[in-house]
């Protein structure tokens, strides 16, 4: 087999350096480069005296995120295939990183054989997800309408309600919210209850965490 020419992107040095090892005693591939986001990975692969087959993308990332890195490289290098290698297990973003354009999607838990497993059927054009993003995927599928619902929700919610939700995630109160808007207190409340009643949250941490979980103020 020839050599697979791989760039690591994680925003963390050590991880970096683990990974490096992990793939070293394989005689199969080659590591060309390490960048520490997104934007230095794009700037990589536009460097002519790289020759990258696959890159392992992390998602959370300072400047570019692992997301939007995968969509700006896919629209460049097609052939160029992007395995995300995260600790994040939503739905959310193993959808996102499908959408985008990543061959696979494997969890920082995993094994160095799953690592090297994963790598190889990737560039064998295969795709390949770890157990967990595989479940994912799968409750996705088995259920679309709640994989669409939070997009949906997200439509359906006013911009004034969004400044309100946006003042309730920084923990501010009814009457700081009103005075921030230059609104009344009780057209607070009313938002806040139109809030409840569109996400389908219970209470105040039902919003925080339906806000934080959908990105919704990145």
């Amino acid at each position: 087999m020839a050599n697979i020419h791989i760039l690591i992107v994680d925003d963390h040095k050590i991880v970096r350096d683990g990974i490096q090892s992990l793939l070293a005693n394989d005689p199969d591939i080659v590591i060309v480069g390490e960048a520490g986001n997104g934007q230095e990975a794009i700037q990589q692969i536009s460097a002519p005296e790289h020759k990258i087959d696959l890159v392992i993308m992390d998602i959370n990332m300072p400047i570019m995120d692992g997301i939007e890195a995968t969509q700006e490289i896919k629209k460049t290098n097609p052939n160029i295939k992007i395995l995300a290698l995260t600790m994040v297990n939503e739905q959310h973003h193993i959808r996102k990183m499908i959408e985008v354009g990543a061959s696979g999607y494997i969890l920082k838990s995993s094994s160095q054989q799953e690592l090297i497993l994963a790598i190889h059927k990737i560039v064998e054009g295969s795709h390949y997800f770890s157990e967990e993003a595989a479940q994912s995927i799968l409750r996705d599928m088995v259920n679309p309408v709640l994989s669409k619902k939070a997009s949906d929700i997200s439509m359906q919610i006013t911009d004034r309600e969004k400044d309100v939700l946006r003042l309730i995630v920084d923990e501010f109160t009814n009457q700081e919210i009103a005075e921030k808007l230059f609104i009344s207190v009780r057209t607070v409340d009313a938002h806040r209850r139109n809030l409840l009643q569109k996400i389908g949250a219970k209470n105040t941490a039902g919003l925080v965490k339906f806000a934080l979980e959908n990105e919704l103020f990145k």
